[in-house]
């Protein structure tokens, strides 16, 4: 069976409003195909036959096709390149269409490039099928900072059934939102934010008086967004079996300085936190305002709605970069005999 890889590189990401509001970088196009012309070269090592590339309309995918001819993808045998053309909207559904196209080619392993939403979006139409998480957003907390040519690496050896599933993937905690009153289940990578803002607006939430209530898969110190606030205060881990919850907003004893954005460090007031268990729905504190998932605003709520938020165990499966190469470095998988002609 052809082992068969799906890049989703989102044209968007690293792109968004926080860059005229915040002093995030830019990840161009160039980067971008940069990137997957490294992912290809990786995957050409490890096993990977096909690689499935959607189209796009800022040239990414022409930038690889005419890499793809070149004297040095020639000298790598990167894999055959399918390009998957279908009608574009430039909106997160072409990152959904992307992800149910490839699914159903029955791809062994989708690489995304981009930042929470994009997984967000991603993970969606997955499945069961492992996403390497590599990062080109500005909230950055799902996937982490990886080289791509080593992610690859990795990535390629799970993919071609190299390194055990046991060994190579990693089952990630979501957020489930509920809204009964709309009809409506949605879930989050990362965070949820509940907002006194009730409207969406500009989605991005990065100022301390637009959040009331924060819940978080996981927190890690060293994060940015709205988990890094759990990550400062009351840290969890990925493997951990629950998540966190913090209460923010005047009246507090304690004041958190947390980097929401990058280069905008806010003074948030934490009223009260704790453990979050799975299966567990939480009641929000406020009657009615907005909701954001991964760090943008997509849901409004009233007085009449009663929003949950939950923990579970059945997010999407990601390559664990570290263990698979560990693996791959005790089993000298990408090492090859010497042969001598004479």
């Amino acid at each position: 069976m052809t082992v068969t890889v799906g890049i989703i590189a989102n044209p968007a990401s690293g792109r968004d409003l926080r860059r005229l509001t915040a002093q995030a970088g830019l990840h161009s196009s160039t980067d971008k195909a940069n990137a997957i012309q490294r992912l290809l070269g990786a995957f050409a090592v490890t096993g990977v036959e096909r690689v499935l590339l959607p189209t796009d309309m800022t040239g990414i995918a022409a930038a690889v096709l005419k890499a793809s001819s070149g004297a040095q993808a020639r000298a790598a045998r990167w894999p055959q390149l399918e390009f998957l053309d279908f009608p574009l909207s430039q909106t997160v559904a072409d990152t959904r269409q992307a992800a149910r196209l490839m699914v159903a080619r029955g791809v062994n392993l989708i690489a995304v490039l981009g930042g929470d939403g994009t997984h967000k979006a991603v993970a969606a139409e997955a499945g069961q099928v492992p996403l390497l998480a590599l990062s080109t957003g500005t909230n950055n907390a799902f996937p982490e900072l990886r080289e791509t040519t080593t992610a690859g690496l990795a990535g390629g050896l799970c993919a071609s059934g190299r390194i055990p599933p046991s060994v190579g993937l990693r089952q990630n905690k979501r957020l489930l939102v509920t809204v009964p009153e709309q009809d409506l289940c949605e879930c989050a990578l990362v965070d949820v934010a509940v907002s006194p803002r009730t409207f969406i607006g500009a989605r991005a939430l990065s100022r301390s008086e637009d959040l009331a209530q924060v819940f978080v898969t996981f927190g890690e110190p060293h994060a940015i967004g709205l988990s890094a606030l759990a990550g400062l205060w009351c840290p969890v881990s990925r493997q951990a079996e629950h998540g966190a919850w913090l209460q923010l907003g005047e009246g507090s004893a304690h004041t958190l300085h947390a980097p929401l954005a990058p280069g905008v460090i806010q003074a948030c007031g934490i009223r009260a936190w704790g453990p979050l268990p799975p299966g567990q729905p939480q009641p929000l504190v406020l009657p009615r305002g907005t909701l954001a998932l991964d760090g943008e605003r997509e849901i409004e709520f009233s007085d009449h709605d009663h929003p949950q938020v939950t923990l579970d165990r059945h997010g999407p499966l990601s390559i664990d970069v570290e263990a698979a190469l560990a693996y791959a470095a005790r089993e000298r998988l990408l090492a090859m005999p010497l042969t001598f002609t004479r």
